[in-house]
C-alpha cells in the first residue's frame, strides 16, 4: 500500500503536518542539539502557534474520494512508528552518543508523538473494516503497551461514553491526576469483560485478543532490550508512560463533565454532538487526523478521518484552546477548573436555553 500524496491532494496538510515530526524526531534521535530542540518545538510551540494564527477551518473531505487515501496515510504513519519508536530506544539507552540534555529532549518529543498522533492514528485503524488495518492499529498500541485500548474503545467506551459506566469518561471536578488511574485500570478490566463476553456467546470459540496484547507487550520489552539493553529497556518503558499518559490527558479532555441523561426506565439517552468536547484549530486537527472533531467520530465511528465534520458551536461544546493546549492545561487541576468551570456553565446554559426555545 505504497503512498502517493500531490502537492496538490485533499490530504496534503494531512500528510505533511503528521509526518514532519517522524522526520525531526528521528533526526534528533541521532544528531541530538538543534534537530532535537527543533523537534520539540514542533510539537509544542509551532502547533500551539499555528492554532492561533491560522483561523480557517479545514473541510469535511468527501469520503468516496479520500478514503483509500487516507488509509494510506495511516498505514504508513503506522509503519513509520514502529521504525521511529525503535530508534528513539535506542538513541534513549545512548546508542547514538547523545548528551543528557538531547536524551530528555527526544523523550519529550517523542513521547507526544506517539501519544497525540501514534494515538489518533491507531484509534483511526481500529475502527476501519479492513482486518489488516485494524490490526496494524492494535499492534500500534500494543508497542506503546497499550494493548486493551483496541478492545475498551469501541467496546466500553463507544457504548458507554458520557455515564458512570465508562472509565474513560471524566466527571467535573475530577483531576487528571484521579482519573488517569481510574481510566487504565477500569479500562482494561472493562475490556477484557466484554472480550470475555463476547466469547461465551460463541460458546468459547477464538482466542481472547487480551492474551495477544499480554504477549504482544512481553515480546516488545525483549525488543527494547536487545535494542538498547537495560537502558533500552528503562528508556522504552518511560516513552511508553510519556505517550499513555497523551493518550490518557486526550480522554479526559474530550468528554470531561459531560452527561447523558438517564431515562426513567434505567437507560441513557443515545450519544449525540454535545457529549463531546469539539476543537476547530487547523493546525492541530491535521497533526492529529481530526481528533478533536470528537463527536461526528462517536456519531459515525467508521468514517474516515478526513472526512469528520465540526459541528457549530451550537451543536456541541468547543474547547476554549487546541486539544493539546487542553491537555497541558489538565496537568495544573486548579487552572483547569477555572477554565473549564466557565466553558461547562455557558455550555449547559446555552444548552437549557436551546431547549426551552
Amino acid at each position: 500500500m505504497a503512498l502517493s500524496i500531490p502537492v496538490d491532494h485533499p490530504l496534503r496538510y494531512f500528510a505533511v503536518a503528521s509526518l514532519t515530526p517522524v522526520l525531526l524526531i528521528a533526526l534528533g534521535a541521532i544528531f541530538g542539539g538543534v534537530m532535537a530542540l527543533i523537534a520539540l518545538t514542533y510539537m509544542t510551540a509551532l502547533a500551539f502557534g499555528l492554532d492561533e494564527a491560522v483561523v480557517r477551518l479545514a473541510p469535511a473531505l468527501d469520503e468516496d474520494e479520500v478514503a483509500q487515501d487516507a488509509d494510506r496515510l495511516s498505514a504508513t504513519l503506522a509503519v513509520s512508528h514502529f521504525a521511529l519508536l525503535a530508534l528513539v530506544v535506542f538513541a534513549l539507552s545512548g546508542g547514538t552518543g547523545l548528551g543528557v540534555g538531547s536524551v530528555v529532549v527526544v523523550f519529550l518529543s517523542a513521547g507526544l508523538f506517539f501519544g497525540q498522533v501514534s494515538n489518533s492514528n491507531a484509534h483511526e485503524l481500529i475502527h476501519r473494516g479492513d482486518r489488516k488495518l485494524r490490526w496494524l492499529g492494535v499492534w500500534v498500541y500494543i508497542s506503546l503497551l497499550f494493548g486493551h485500548h483496541s478492545s475498551a474503545h469501541p467496546k466500553v467506551h463507544h457504548r458507554f461514553v458520557a455515564t458512570p459506566d465508562d472509565p474513560n469518561s471524566a466527571r467535573q471536578g475530577e483531576t487528571f491526576y484521579d482519573f488517569a488511574p481510574r481510566a487504565w485500570v477500569g479500562s482494561f478490566v472493562a475490556g477484557y469483560e466484554m472480550e470475555k463476553h463476547d466469547l461465551s456467546r460463541k460458546s468459547g470459540r477464538g482466542l481472547n485478543p487480551y492474551v495477544i496484547y499480554i504477549a504482544g507487550a512481553a515480546l516488545m520489552l525483549v525488543l527494547a532490550v536487545l535494542i538498547g539493553g537495560f537502558g533500552g529497556l528503562i528508556g522504552y518503558l518511560l516513552v511508553c508512560m510519556h505517550a499513555q499518559m497523551q493518550l490518557l490527558l486526550s480522554d479526559f479532555v474530550q468528554h470531561y463533565g459531560l452527561q447523558r441523561a438517564k431515562r426513567e426506565d434505567g437507560s441513557y439517552e443515545p450519544v449525540s454532538a454535545h457529549h463531546s468536547w469539539n476543537a476547530p484549530h487547523w493546525f492541530t486537527s491535521h497533526l492529529m487526523l481530526n481528533a478533536p472533531r470528537h463527536s461526528d467520530h462517536h456519531a459515525h465511528p467508521m468514517r474516515p478521518y478526513p472526512a469528520l465534520r465540526l459541528p457549530t458551536a451550537m451543536e456541541a461544546p468547543m474547547l476554549p484552546y487546541s486539544l493539546p493546549a487542553m491537555a497541558t492545561l489538565a496537568l495544573i487541576p486548579s487552572l483547569w477548573n477555572r477554565v473549564m468551570t466557565r466553558a461547562l456553565t455557558r455550555w449547559h446554559q446555552q444548552l437549557s436555553q436551546s431547549t426551552h426555545d
